[in-house]
């Protein structure tokens, strides 16, 4: 029985999909502070952009971590073979 073929972390289309999610989170998450930092916004509508803020800041959080967590596999001369097998995916 043949092995399944491992896909490297390099070549999934998940990770230019990942980029593209924090980079749109972060914008808007920046679009959402200059709004309330202008002030004009009722209670309800400041607390409704608070929220959706915490949101966005955890997705990019998880991002970034995810990240890291893959730069660190890639670059420990230990375990190359871990690197090569990384699943963005899995928390």
């Amino acid at each position: 029985m043949p092995k399944p073929e491992k896909k490297s972390a390099e070549t999934k289309p998940a990770d230019s999909s990942q980029i593209a999610e924090f980079e749109k989170s972060l914008d808007e998450l920046e679009k959402l502070v200059e709004r309330m930092e202008h002030g004009d916004q009722s209670l309800d509508d400041s607390l409704k952009s608070f929220e959706r803020g915490v949101a966005l800041y955890r997705n990019c959080q998880g991002a970034l971590e995810q990240a890291e967590l893959r730069v660190k596999l890639l670059s420990d001369p230990q375990s190359p073979d871990d690197a090569k097998d990384f699943d963005i995916e899995t928390p």
